[in-house]
């Protein structure tokens, strides 16, 4: 006998202790902090991923049952429906690897593979389900990782109506979901951060028209203080300078354990990916192993603070942004001049930071079309709670305080080692001349830093 669709989503669709196990016991997401290892910079960023997806699951729940009590019987939401969405987000994170985005942006792609949380997600859903015998719907299965992988591929849907539903968790129409809703208020409060986002006024006053959930028209601004509150997480936390320099350190350390650990072997199975979490920080820093050695070092040093040195940074200019070509240490080590200290390509470090509104260089509120180079405006506005129109905004209708640009891209660069920090600083200024014929950093190499830089340097002489 087969299970309804109801029943095999809610055996495993809902919290309880027995899915927290499965959950936990997996290692899937209550092992790997949502914010990396920006806990080394903000000590309250210790949250896990599995706190993070009950949050995303029950946010889930309120989106989609408040839209079934508007118009549940005009949409024909059902509980299948329901059950379908909060399975997505209780499971959306569960392919995510250890120490958030860094495994699968920086590490995986150094040791040579190119990889997604999301599609190992699909994987780990499969695992579970056969791991521990659970009974649910095949349709439902489908539906549920369809709905995950929403925001990054266009896949077959199962069902041609209600598309409205694949916006909920991993919104890929305009990148409006409660995935950002609690990951942005959560990670604010955990780092000690105002928020001005409040995603309150967005659950109510959701209203579904033409198979795409739309919003009230005075609901705009609320909607821009989502976009650009991500930004700035990003720039004050997951991209800050010290917690970049622990990052980059602590990639340089799974690098080089990467040939004894394996790793990256992992990352192709889901009855051992599951075993890998942030844990293996520990497991380097406290092996004796002589093939660790050199990742414990740099452990060590990121323990004692010893961290690559940061030199400077500049913004590209917003023209140059198009054609922009990422800066790399050889970019550097060509501009030092001679006479002074001689760089190695090792020495140096650079980080291209990317922030934007999720849309690149677009506003995320317009769809652009590649083909023609067009833009248009997304329909996500309607007047009151009745109305059954939708209608588009201009910025300037609302503020002219709204970003005219969308995204920046920072180029920031470290030395390794101390007594190189000047070196490495006036050649990063020397690769801006000659790159934008001026010096497009705004602030000097902290001054502290040059004076330990040359100290270093006196005490070698």
């Amino acid at each position: 006998m087969g299970v309804s669709h109801d029943e095999g989503c809610r055996s495993c669709g809902v919290p309880s202790p027995a899915n927290d196990r499965r959950l936990s016991k997996q290692g899937l997401v209550a092992f790997a902090c949502t914010a990396g290892l920006s806990y080394m910079v903000y000590p309250g960023a210790v949250h896990s991923r599995f706190e993070h997806s009950l949050g995303v699951y029950w946010l889930a729940g309120e989106a989609i049952n408040k839209i079934k009590a508007q118009q549940g019987l005009e949409l024909g939401i059902d509980n299948f429906d329901v059950q379908t969405v909060k399975l997505a987000g209780l499971l959306h994170d569960v392919g995510h690897g250890p120490f958030s985005h860094l495994f699968e942006r920086e590490f995986l792609p150094r040791v040579g593979f190119k990889w997604s949380h999301e599609e190992m997600s699909l994987k780990m859903i499969d695992y579970i389900v056969d791991e521990h015998h659970i009974e649910i719907g095949s349709d439902c299965l489908m539906k549920v990782k369809e709905m995950i992988v929403a925001s990054e591929s266009a896949p077959s849907k199962t069902r041609k109506e209600k598309l409205f539903l694949y916006d909920i968790v991993a919104n890929g129409r305009n990148g409006i979901d409660v995935d950002k809703f609690d990951y942005i208020v959560r990670d604010s409060r955990a780092c000690g951060l105002g928020c001005i986002f409040q995603f309150e006024r967005l659950l109510e006053t959701m209203r579904v028209i033409d198979d795409e959930i739309c919003y009230r028209a005075k609901e705009y601004l609320t909607i821009q203080k989502l976009f650009s509150s991500r930004a700035d997480l990003h720039r004050t936390v997951y991209m800050h300078a010290k917690v970049k320099a622990v990052e980059l350190m602590f990639v340089d350390a799974l690098v080089k354990a990467n040939g004894y650990l394996r790793i990256s072997d992992y990352i192709e199975e889901p009855a051992k990916y599951w075993k890998l979490d942030d844990s293996i920080f520990k497991i380097i820093e406290t092996s004796s192993n002589e093939e660790l050695k050199e990742s414990r070092d740099l452990i060590t040093r990121i323990r004692r603070r010893d961290l690559y040195q940061f030199c400077n940074e500049f913004t590209v200019p917003k023209e140059k942004l198009e054609h922009y070509k990422k800066v790399t240490p050889q970019d550097i080590i060509c501009s030092q001049k001679t006479g002074g200290a001689t760089l190695k390509e090792e020495d140096v470090v650079v980080s291209n930071v990317k922030i934007d509104l999720t849309r690149g260089r677009n506003n995320p509120l317009e769809r652009y079309f590649k083909k023609t180079s067009a833009f248009s405006r997304l329909m996500l506005f309607h007047q009151d709670y009745e109305s059954n129109e939708k209608f588009t905004i201009r910025d300037d209708r609302v503020s002219h305080l709204l970003p005219a640009y969308y995204q920046d891209m920072i180029v920031r660069v470290y030395s390794k080692k101390p007594e190189l920090v000047e070196a490495v600083s006036e050649a990063f200024e020397n690769f801006q001349l000659r790159t934008y014929g001026m010096k497009t950093q705004v602030h000097g190499t902290p001054e502290k830093k040059r004076q330990r830089s040359l100290s270093t340097h006196l005490s070698f002489a």
